[in-house]
């Protein structure tokens, strides 16, 4: 399953093609609870224990792997089942229901096009009828059984639904024959042998970074002075509020309203979106904003996309856009915080965070106020 990662913000509702996108674009997630940059918030807490025991697992099995951390294994198990979000994890790590991929047999759905003849007689994937991806890192049960199943939680059983398990299985497959996972080039191939296509490798890279950033998030103030420092305080000082679609003005956060492109309400929630939160930051400046991200792009002084992000200054506006150059097509605003990072109110099921700006996609130039 191939879930996209762009933050759903505030922008006016689009229409066409490009609605459909943004209703692509919104992931699943969990109220959230986290007060740092990237987020590992939308992870279930067992699943989280998982990935960390995994890494913590793969010297054992994998000794010339490196670079294997949590965030990998997040990313990969964000885009293939939403890290078993809404599902029963229990305290051996077993998920129920079992996860089940669409039947491989040429029809088309789930993107198959060939056959694939039926290798376990139904043990993991429940049917003698093909076979189907399963478990939270949806493999093939001919892959599980190939040489990669593992015992997680060590109760001799090696089992592709239950969460320990199945994510040391994952860190062997990307640990390969004892890949360096530092090394971009790397990683990527790693991802690639997953899933042999370049937008599932980016989107994955998109959460392994975000996830990183959870891990790292952190800015010095001591530098930055006068009205930049007034907005980038005043946004860093709602760190931990939820996100909310339609909430936050110039007094600071409000309930929200329903609902995103995806169908994600805000009406039961007290927090930020992203234009929230920037309306919310300058007004402490004594700047008042407009209320939408792509009306916010046509105030101040513009900074293009094609001038890269080493143009930007702390307390910036950053942009983002389903089509760069078409500021009508913008869908998210954060602050720009320096050292590549930038004050976040991302999507629904997360929080006001520190984020890099690359974790978004469509980059698309910022607007200098102060």
């Amino acid at each position: 399953m191939l879930l996209l990662f762009a933050a759903v913000c505030c922008a006016a509702p689009l229409t066409g093609t490009l609605n459909a996108v943004a209703a692509l674009a919104a992931a699943r997630s969990t109220t959230p609870t986290d007060m740092g940059g990237g987020t590992s918030a939308d992870i279930p807490p067992r699943m989280l224990q998982a990935y960390k025991n995994a890494v913590s697992l793969i010297g054992r099995e994998m000794p010339a792997c490196r670079g294997m951390a949590w965030p990998v294994l997040a990313g990969i198990a964000k885009v293939e089942s939403d890290h078993a979000a809404g599902l029963h994890i229990a305290t051996n790590g077993d998920i129920t229901p079992r996860i089940y991929g669409p039947l491989l047999n040429g029809s088309g759905v789930g993107g198959n096009t060939t056959a694939v003849t039926d290798s376990d007689q139904g043990r993991w994937d429940g049917t003698t009828a093909g076979e189907r991806a399963v478990g939270p890192f949806q493999f093939l049960p001919s892959t599980w059984d190939g040489g990669i199943a593992r015992d997680g939680n060590g109760d001799g059983i090696k089992d592709p639904h239950n969460a320990d398990d199945s994510a040391l299985g994952a860190a062997v497959y990307l640990c390969g024959n004892g890949r360096d996972l530092t090394d971009l080039a790397q990683l990527r191939t790693a991802i690639l042998q997953y899933n042999h296509s370049s937008a599932y490798a980016d989107v994955v890279l998109g959460w392994i970074r975000q996830y990183r950033a959870a891990t790292t998030a952190s800015i010095d103030l001591s530098h930055v002075t006068g009205t930049a420092r007034t907005v980038l305080e005043a946004a860093l000082s709602q760190r931990g509020v939820p996100y909310s679609w339609g909430g936050g003005d110039a007094s600071g956060p409000t309930t929200g309203i329903c609902c995103t492109p995806s169908g994600k309400s805000g009406a039961n929630i007290t927090g930020f979106d992203c234009s929230g939160l920037t309306v919310f930051a300058y007004a402490k400046a004594g700047i008042r904003l407009p209320r939408t991200a792509d009306a916010q792009a046509g105030t101040g002084r513009r900074i293009s996309a094609e001038q890269g992000q080493q143009a930007l200054q702390v307390g910036d506006l950053v942009f983002f856009a389903y089509a760069t150059g078409r500021d009508s097509t913008i869908y998210h605003v954060g602050i720009y915080a320096g050292n590549g990072q930038m004050v976040n109110a991302a999507r629904p099921g997360t929080s006001v965070r520190l984020d890099p700006v690359d974790a978004i996609p469509g980059y698309a130039g910022g607007v200098r106020l102060l």
